[in-house]
């Protein structure tokens, strides 16, 4: 049995949007007269791909090219190891508290962002007399995880010393590369700049080094270095506010189908708190998605959905299993596709994305496809 309510997660368009990016970044580079070659990329899927599911994500963007993917923590490493992915996978989360032999078990390259990290790996692998590769951490002005910028001369030589293991990478993150007004953007590129020559001088010798995100890879080349770490970009979604010309095609297609269709006569109240209530007889129909399948409460007044390639506003609250929709004017009846993210004909208003839906409950994209929940069934088209 497959309920009505499903994510159809396009691979075809994941594929189309990394080799997209791959392109952008190789003609940036020309157009630039750059003599280096273009950045590689850290394909982001982290939080179960962003909603889309991480197993067949992984393997899709492997089979595209990705030379190493990025998870939050190890466990999400360990599931794309499961899953048969064998490019290079970077963790970029904490370690203090977890349990590190998956690190070993599943060949996972860990990020080292304290010294009680490094200490501890330093122990797991001399206690199994291997060497680890790691991507150093630095914080830049974020003040969540990574080594202070400006306290690596005491804080870094004991790491750098540690037998077991080999420094490979190094990286920051980007507070507000998606604020092109905030002045931390520039200043945490600067502190970088900084910190990479202090680990340097302290002889750390990476590899590598990676800075931008979607947003910062988009906004400032100066970021790129060797590789670059986009995320909701590979899911066919602009970091608001910014805009790209890249060709980009959203990957997931969010739709039900009503179930039911009802007449409500002015003045009769609708849904839990009976907020909606029509001044003139209407007509509404019930759509089997709700929160629980991580539809945002607040999309009540504020949502719209495509009904017959119209759109048509969420009225009544969003409940646990269901939403109601106002059709009042429209012929419609049990069965018909409603979309929730997609597409539902070729006009600019028959196209629903998750920018458009974060914007309209004031929240984030990100936030919107993360929470799509574990109940609705993902559909993989390769096409």
């Amino acid at each position: 049995m497959v309920r009505p309510t499903r994510a159809s997660i396009d691979l075809g368009a994941l594929q189309q949007n990394f080799r997209a990016i791959a392109d952008y970044l190789r003609r940036e580079q020309e157009a630039a007269g750059a003599s280096a070659r273009a950045p590689g990329i850290i394909a982001v899927v982290k939080a179960n791909a962003y909603g889309h599911g991480s197993a067949r994500v992984g393997l899709a963007l492997e089979a595209a090219g990705a030379k190493m993917l990025a998870c939050a923590d190890i466990e999400e490493g360990v599931a794309l190891r499961r899953a048969g992915v064998r490019a290079e996978i970077l963790v970029f989360g904490a370690l203090s508290v977890s349990d590190l032999a998956g690190v070993f078990e599943a060949e996972l390259t860990p990020t080292i962002s304290s010294p009680s990290a490094g200490r501890a790996l330093q122990q797991a692998a001399a206690a199994r007399g291997a060497r680890l590769r790691y991507h150093l951490k630095i914080d830049t002005g974020m003040n969540r995880l990574g080594f202070r910028h400006d306290n690596l001369r005491r804080t870094l030589p004991e790491l750098l010393a540690s037998p077991n293991l080999e420094l490979v990478g190094i990286y920051t993150h980007l507070g507000t590369a998606d604020a092109p007004e905030d002045p931390l953007f520039g200043e945490q590129r600067e502190r970088f700049v900084r910190a990479m020559a202090d680990v340097e001088g302290l002889g750390g010798r990476p590899q590598v080094r990676h800075a931008a995100n979607s947003a910062a890879l988009l906004r400032d080349s100066r970021l790129w270095l060797d590789l670059v770490r986009p995320g909701l970009l590979l899911y066919g979604i602009v970091p608001p506010p910014l805009a790209t010309t890249l060709a980009l095609q959203p990957v997931m297609t969010l739709t039900s189908r009503i179930v039911a269709v009802k007449g409500v006569r002015a003045g009769e109240r609708v849904g839990y708190g009976g907020r909606w209530v029509p001044s003139e007889p209407a007509k509404v129909a019930i759509v089997p998605a709700g929160y629980a399948d991580g539809l945002d409460a607040r999309l009540e007044g504020h949502g719209v959905v495509l009904v017959r390639g119209r759109r048509v506003p969420i009225v009544g609250s969003v409940c646990m299993d269901m939403l109601t929709i106002d059709v009042t004017g429209l012929a419609v009846e049990p069965g018909d596709e409603v979309v929730i993210l997609g597409t539902q004909g070729r006009e600019p208003m028959q196209r629903l994305d998750a920018r458009e839906m974060a914007a309209a409950i004031g929240t984030i994209p990100y936030e919107i496809l993360c929470r799509i929940g574990s109940r609705i069934e993902r559909v993989y088209t390769a096409e």
